[in-house]
């Protein structure tokens, strides 16, 4: 299956930005799962593209020029196989991703829950426990942010797409399963749903299967890869630092389209 791709941030500033530095993780790469067919990214500035310790592409953006206003556009066209039932990915040693973080650290009662759903430990038993954690956790927008650690999310029990893969993976980690966080698009017929999305994988056997908890979804077949880390932090789309700019305003456009 073909997916058109648009995704646009627009930054606003109520007083004139002097410089800035952005670092953009929006360049998907191909896997088992996906192949990138077209892709471009357009951001002003000077560009330097590296890859980071993860196997990410990753861009910095030098901004030297004053302004209020800047836009930052990703668009493609992306290829998956919609019969994937795990992707294969051995760019980096899984057991890297059995260390925790301080936003993926379990509290005891997470400990708890955990054994509850997977006592024994069995890789069969983690579609039980993404179960429970939707259940434990609906999905909620605006009430956590993008600092919130999954002990708290787990604690408040409300969250967004990114709670329940940081709460996941900390779960995961902790039964002694290789997590990762990622980041990406989703592709759904529904128009209104956020195309925008992050997801958990756990490393078994030799392969990294989909634990999409928000949407209770465990094969990777509408699911478009961005980037992968250890948590939130490690494939945030988009940070920087900026020179002055006082108040900032964002807002972002996403779409995912069959084509």
């Amino acid at each position: 299956m073909n997916l058109l791709i648009n995704h646009q941030t627009h930054y606003q500033y109520s007083t004139p930005v002097i410089s800035a530095i952005q670092y953009i993780r929006l360049l998907p790469q191909d896997t088992s799962t996906q192949k990138i067919k077209q892709w471009g990214l357009s951001v002003p500035g000077e560009k330097i593209q590296q890859t980071d310790g993860f196997g990410n592409l990753w861009l910095t953006s030098n901004q030297r020029f004053s302004y209020q206003q800047l836009m930052i556009m990703a668009q493609g066209m992306v290829e998956i196989d919609d019969q994937a039932k795990f992707s294969i990915d051995d760019r980096i040693h899984p057991e890297i991703f059995l260390q925790p973080t301080r936003t993926t650290q379990c509290s005891p009662e997470m400990m708890q829950f955990a054994h509850m759903y997977a006592a024994d430990k069995k890789p069969e038993n983690l579609i039980e426990l993404a179960q429970a954690v939707l259940e434990h956790i609906p999905y909620n927008s605006g009430l956590t942010h993008v600092e919130t650690t999954a002990a708290e999310a787990f604690e408040q029990k409300k969250g967004v797409c990114q709670d329940h893969a940081q709460v996941f993976v900390a779960l995961a980690r902790y039964l002694g399963f290789p997590a990762r966080y990622v980041s990406g698009y989703l592709y759904v017929e529904d128009g209104n749903h956020l195309a925008s999305h992050a997801w958990a994988e756990v490393y078994q056997n030799g392969k990294w299967y989909c634990f999409d908890v928000s949407n209770q979804l465990f094969t990777p077949t509408k699911h478009v890869q961005l980037a992968v880390g250890r948590d939130y932090a490690d494939v945030a789309p988009i940070r920087g630092v900026r020179q002055q700019g006082a108040e900032e305003t964002m807002r972002t456009v996403v779409q995912v389209l069959t084509c």
